[in-house]
């Protein structure tokens, strides 16, 4: 493996890990107040190593298969507590595929989340098996198959939400 493939590998797997902690702990219930904001940092994080898997060539597999490995762990414990602490924001309006797919959909933030969540634990799985190829190649294919498209989804609503905590203010009466 090159050089540059090890150092790829390793950011990513490093955006990843800090994903699966912070959305874990956001869950969790800490971050207050500032909860969505914080996963609006932790989305824009982790699609920054995506975006650096999508310029990079094709990672090809030797054989062009995965390794066999055992179930992944199931994240509706994080989805679930997710799901409560947003509320009726969890569900949000979404175009799946604007070139291709232009309807509306409903879509909603906690499997959004987990949905990211769960495609870079699986390539971490492979990154820590010492196989940092198969774990680029996880990485790259899923994410334009998958999560690349609910990080962006979720990057969109979140920064929507943090925008009207902010912007929509009852304006002051001013006594006269």
């Amino acid at each position: 493996m090159s050089a540059e493939w090890s150092e790829l590998a390793e950011t990513v797997a490093g955006h990843a890990e800090n994903y699966l902690d912070g959305l874990s702990r956001l869950a969790g219930g800490e971050g207050g107040d500032a909860t969505l904001a914080l996963l609006l940092m932790e989305v824009a994080q982790v699609s920054l190593a995506g975006a650096q898997l999508g310029a990079s060539q094709d990672v090809i597999l030797s054989g062009n298969w995965e390794p066999p490995m055992s179930e992944d762990p199931d994240l509706d414990e994080v989805r679930a507590a997710l799901a409560e602490r947003f509320g009726e924001v969890d569900v949000y309006a979404e175009v799946f595929d604007p070139y291709k797919d232009t309807g509306v959909t409903a879509y909603r933030l906690s499997d959004d989340l987990t949905a990211v969540a769960a495609d870079l634990y699986h390539g971490l799985r492979h990154h820590r098996a010492g196989r940092p190829l198969e774990a680029l190649w996880w990485w790259q294919y899923s994410y334009f198959n998958t999560w690349g498209n609910h990080a962006g989804a979720a990057m969109r609503a979140l920064q929507a939400l943090v925008a009207h905590t902010r912007l929509d203010v009852v304006e002051e009466r001013t006594g006269s």
